[in-house]
């Protein structure tokens, strides 16, 4: 079984998936839009012992917000998502772009599609560029 690794923004958490992913969902839900920062979620779910943690599992915080079935787990030190089991404890949720190589599955679906940003279709649209642009 192949093992993808994976890290935080500032490489002080690092850890290693299996690459044996159930789903692979880009979430438009308003909670993920808000969790986020952006106009969607980008998570692969697959089984709670999938994880090997390397370095930084005491730096991770984690909120689990009330009445709703989302967590947020961040690294401590600079503040980006990390893997995190959902409060059912049935799923590891990790955040595709922690991920240093692309995982065997690909994105099955856009879920919650009528919440999506006013903002995200046209976004699919916009000109590309290489760099940051002033």
């Amino acid at each position: 079984m192949k093992k993808l690794k994976g890290s935080c923004l500032c490489g002080a958490v690092t850890f290693e998936v299996n690459d044996e992913f159930k789903q692979f969902q880009l979430c438009h839900c308003i909670q993920c839009q808000k969790s986020t920062g952006s106009g969607n979620a980008s998570n692969l779910l697959s089984s709670v012992k999938g994880i090997t943690w390397h370095s930084g599992e005491e730096l991770i915080v984690r909120y689990d917000l009330e009445g709703r079935s989302i967590s947020n787990a961040f690294c401590g030190k600079c503040g980006s998502r990390v893997p995190y089991v959902s409060q059912s404890g049935e799923l590891l949720v990790t955040p595709a772009g922690l991920l240093d190589e692309a995982p065997t599955i690909l994105p099955q679906g856009n879920i919650f599609w009528p919440e999506r940003a006013e903002w995200y279709d046209q976004a699919a649209l916009a000109k590309p560029y290489d760099k940051f642009i002033e």
